[in-house]
């Protein structure tokens, strides 16, 4: 049951944390896929703020954004799945990607350029530069990364208190300093893409803006530049 700090109201907190419902959305959209509507986003996580700021028990001591952060993530969570996710397609298409890239890197010596992936495939650039459009959501740690072959959501990866999972993976001081040292060999925009969405936490409008370019393009540059930490990764990704 809800217990009210003195003068602050379930109402109260719904208006004050109702931008934060919005940036967690937008925040959101390079991890799902194209088809999902922001505005679903924005609406389950708006109901997720209200079961909060009415279920929130200040003398338990946590400070409620973090409370809230968890309860609006989570009713996210929930909308997606009754989404479409990534189609099988696409995940192999990313799959060919990692390992065009791994392979020209070994034999250039340096991080190939979208036309040079785009040739050893076999595509016209456009062709290529769609398939990683088509491949937003895609994400770094894959739950089937974990030793799990089969039909897993990979929304789980998302989740916390799971038992044995990626989020093992990123807690690990190595692949930290595999990560940071991946980040810094990649190209500058696309670490650039990387820095001010997880950094700055910009959303992809936002970074467009920054660079310049369209949000579809802000996702290609995500989209190569996971494939390209990837690669980087694998001996934590197996």
């Amino acid at each position: 049951m809800y217990k009210p700090d003195i003068g602050i109201t379930p109402e109260d907190r719904i208006r004050q944390f109702a931008p934060l419902v919005k940036r967690i959305a937008y925040h959101f959209m390079t991890r799902v896929p194209a088809s999902v509507d922001v505005n679903d986003l924005i609406q389950a996580g708006m109901i997720g703020l209200m079961e909060a700021a009415y279920n929130f028990d200040a003398s338990q001591g946590a400070q409620f954004e973090t409370y809230a952060t968890q309860r609006v993530r989570g009713a996210m969570l929930d909308e997606l799945r009754d989404a479409d996710w990534m189609p099988r397609s696409s995940r192999k298409n990313l799959r060919n990607i990692e390992n065009t890239i791994h392979k020209l890197e070994h034999r250039l010596g340096h991080a190939p350029t979208e036309q040079d992936i785009a040739r050893e495939m076999g595509l016209p650039l456009a062709d290529y530069q769609q398939m990683l459009d088509d491949a937003r959501g895609y994400q770094l740690i894959h739950y089937e990364d974990n030793g799990d072959d089969g039909d897993n959501d990979q929304l789980d990866a998302l989740k916390a208190d799971h038992g044995s999972n990626p989020i093992d993976i990123v807690d690990d001081r190595g692949f930290h300093i595999g990560l940071v040292g991946a980040i810094d060999t990649l190209p500058e925009r696309e670490k650039l893409v990387m820095a001010l969405y997880y950094d700055e936490e910009l959303n992809l409008k936002e970074i467009g803006e920054v660079l310049g370019v369209s949000e579809s393009r802000v996702c290609q540059l995500h989209s190569q530049a996971v494939a390209r930490l990837r690669t980087k990764l694998k001996d934590w990704l197996k």
